[in-house]
């Protein structure tokens, strides 16, 4: 019998995601690698950033980047050590630890914007700057679909 099916390492969905997602962090961590920064690094600084409403909480923040809180934790180790960010404890419920951007941070985060939104160009210019907008906003509802988790 002849199946025509894909093998599972050309059909699986999360393997194409992942060689999809390793091949743009690259591009993205070569492009910001002078600021000091790598991408996941940069993509929480920007959260704190755009935030309106004050620091997030550390379980704000971790459901903003859809990560688990050990793996979240792991991530903002060296940009505290940097002194990017601080945690501190909420004067509104002291069983909540805030993540507050330091002035450095946002130092640090403005730098690194000038050479994120040249890996946005070049991204957006090798995929096509409507495949790029789509897929990115597939992509986001992908990340927040708890229906997946």
């Amino acid at each position: 019998m002849n199946d025509a099916r894909l093998p599972a390492s050309r059909e699986c969905h999360a393997t194409a995601l992942r060689k999809a997602a390793r091949r743009v962090t690259a591009l993205y961590d070569e492009t910001l690698a002078p600021s000091g920064l790598r991408s996941t690094q940069f993509a929480i600084l920007a959260e704190l950033v755009d935030r309106g409403q004050g620091p997030p909480t550390l379980n704000q923040l971790a459901d903003l980047l859809v990560l688990d809180r050990s793996g979240l934790g792991h991530s903002l180790r060296p940009l505290e050590r940097e002194g990017l960010i601080r945690l501190e404890i909420s004067s509104r419920d002291r069983r909540s630890t805030l993540v507050v951007l330091t002035d450095q941070g946002r130092e640090r985060y403005a730098h690194a914007h000038t050479l994120w939104q040249k890996a946005q160009d070049r991204y957006a210019s090798v995929v096509g700057e409507a495949q790029a907008n789509q897929l990115r906003q597939h992509l986001l509802e992908i990340g927040h679909d708890d229906q997946l988790a």
